[in-house]
Formats: C-alpha cells, structure tokens, sequence
C-alpha cells in the first residue's frame, strides 16, 4: 500500500474549499456522477451534492446538528463524504453558541467526533471515500475499514496550524 504524501504552501482561508491546493485536491478526486455528502458545509458547498450545516443562512439541503443529518443518510449509499468539522473542541464550541445550539459535554469530547466516523463508515459505499479535513490526519481509520490512499499538508506560514487533508478508501464493511 502506498500513500502519496503531499506538502504545499497557501493563505489561510475560513472557507477550507477555496483554498487552492484543498481546493485542487478535490477536483481530482470528485470525478464523475457521485453521490457526496457534506455534513459541514457551511458557505463551500459547492463540491457536494447532499448539503447540511447548522447556519440557517447557508444554502444547504438541511440545517441540522451533524450527527442527526448523518444518521438519516442511508447505509452504503454515499460514494464521497467530506468531513471539515470544527477542528477542535473550542471551535465546536463558539460554533453551536453562534447559532444558539446548546453545548455539552459529548459536544466538547472526543465521543463527538467517534459518532460522526462511525456513521461516515456506515453510510459510505464499499470502495468510497472519506475526505477528512482538520488539524491531524487520523481520519475515519483503519478500524473502521478504510485504508489511507493521500495525505495533504497545507502549511499556512507564520504562527498558523497546517490543515491536513487525508483521503481514504472504505476496503470493508
């Protein structure tokens, strides 16, 4: 199994998509007629063709919090899911206050990001993609049945996180 590891240098950008080497990355991999689902999509949605996001403002399929949007998609139905949530648990956070969504605990933990993998495992088909955006390359995982194809690191200069971008392919149910 090879892994195609990639490093590039761009500005950063709230909307994650228009960066240009994510945004590269994602023409090459979203070819032809697919089914892809975007739990997160905020104003970028351009790239997918099921949308949801908390901000009533965006125009987006749903507006409902991630995890119910996920478990309402159909198992094995989605040959893409993007996943760029909040990165971390103060981005949750201040995101869920902006729109008046109460937060918990499970907002704030680790748990919260293991019920978005598990439900990106069961909805995306056999051979499907996950697309994970965030501040670590873990992505869905080995354990859940995806094997890692593409690493893309975006360096952002200065005192700014990198933004890495993992691609894996669901091998098993």
């Amino acid at each position: 199994m090879k892994i195609k590891i990639e490093r590039q240098w761009s500005m950063p950008n709230k909307f994650t998509f228009q960066i240009q080497p994510i945004a590269d990355l994602l023409k090459e991999e979203l070819r032809g007629e697919l089914l892809v689902v975007d739990p997160f999509a905020g104003m970028q949605n351009k790239y997918a063709t099921l949308t949801n996001d908390l901000n009533p403002d965006a125009q987006t399929d749903y507006h409902l919090d991630a995890l119910d949007f996920l478990s309402n998609v159909k198992s094995n139905s989605a040959d893409v899911v993007l996943y760029d949530p909040p990165y971390s648990p103060r981005q949750v956070s201040e995101c869920y206050h902006h729109y008046g969504k109460k937060v918990t605990a499970l907002d704030t933990s680790a748990r919260w990001r293991k019920q978005h993998l598990d439900q990106i495992q069961r909805i995306l088909k056999l051979g499907g993609k996950a697309i994970c955006l965030g501040w670590n390359t873990n992505g869905v995982g080995k354990t859940r049945g995806f094997e890692l194809k593409r690493i893309l690191i975006v360096a952002h200069g200065g005192s700014h996180n990198d933004t890495l971008v993992t691609v894996e392919k669901k091998i098993r149910r």
